[in-house]
């Protein structure tokens, strides 16, 4: 079983959700309004908004194997749930709505989506395809300087490649990424040291082996009765280095990334995500970073 599949978890069961969903799509749907206000007042572009892990809104409770051995609690699956039916419902309007997520899934969002009143004379396109392929040909289309989109990703697990967001630098982008921090990649740097799960580390971080093992552990020295000997530990506080490090290569890409993200903890007041945002456009990362802070 690849990792790609053993970290994949698509569609959240309708009932799901909580605080910690409510928190980050409340914050997104104030952004979106924000843009979608400042873009019309100014009709230079068309707009696109990108849901790369549109969902439907329901799914049979299928688990991997690797799923259970990180040990997800149902409270860290609440906050992956789509902004769908939310930005739809929106008085403000994009010019184009893509959703991307595997055929089932999109089959019943759009079934949900079309079936509501608000949803008539909008473009709404339906991409069942891989995200990262579908984020490629969005780059391509906004190297046309004819368009402007709004990206929001927030994948279960460690789906986006650094190489897809490569492709979206010089474009006029602001995007929304949610980091499973806590909930993942905290899980797959192991105290152990083992890093079984390195490819995906390295195609997530967008860094070799090497520079992630540097980041992530330290060698320290211990006396033992035999002698000093030097182990290597994982950092204390590796959950929020993860975010730190993704920001950094967040801003090889984007002028402007919100250095403070919106973190969202369980019940236990552990961070379990990140939520991120980029732009190109100063008055845009404000306007994000005064969201987060009263958020």
């Amino acid at each position: 079983m690849s990792d790609h599949t053993a970290l994949s978890l698509h569609e959240p069961p309708e009932n799901w959700g909580g605080p910690w969903t409510e928190q980050k799509l409340t914050a997104f749907s104030k952004y979106v309004d924000a843009y979608l206000t400042i873009l019309q007042a100014n009709r230079y572009w068309e707009t696109i908004y990108f849901d790369g892990f549109a969902g439907s809104g329901s799914r049979k409770d299928r688990k991997s194997t690797r799923y259970n051995q990180l040990k997800i609690t149902s409270e860290e699956e609440c906050v992956y749930k789509g902004a769908a039916e939310r930005i739809i419902r929106l008085e403000k309007s994009f010019d184009y709505y893509y959703f991307v997520d595997d055929l089932k899934s999109l089959e019943k969002l759009k079934k949900k989506l079309t079936s509501l009143p608000v949803s008539e004379n909008k473009k709404l396109i339906f991409r069942p395809d891989d995200c990262n392929l579908e984020l490629k040909k969005l780059a391509q289309a906004l190297l046309t300087k004819n368009y402007a989109a709004l990206v929001f990703l927030d994948p279960f697990g460690m789906h986006i490649e650094w190489k897809s967001i490569e492709g979206l630098k010089g474009t006029r982008s602001d995007v929304w990424l949610l980091i499973p921090t806590g909930v993942i990649v905290n899980r797959l740097l192991d105290k152990a040291y083992e890093l079984r799960h390195i490819k995906r580390l390295e195609s997530f971080f967008g860094l070799p082996e090497n520079e992630i093992k540097s980041e992530f552990y330290k060698e320290e020295m211990q006396m033992t009765l035999f002698g000093n000997v030097t182990e290597v530990k994982k950092i204390s506080n590796s959950i929020h280095h993860i975010a730190t490090i993704y920001i950094r290569q967040l801003k090889t890409i984007w002028n402007y990334v919100t250095e403070e993200p919106l973190i969202l903890y369980n019940s236990r007041n552990v961070p379990i995500y990140h939520f991120v945002f980029a732009t190109n456009n100063a008055a845009a990362k404000n306007i994000a970073t005064d969201i987060i802070i009263k958020s």
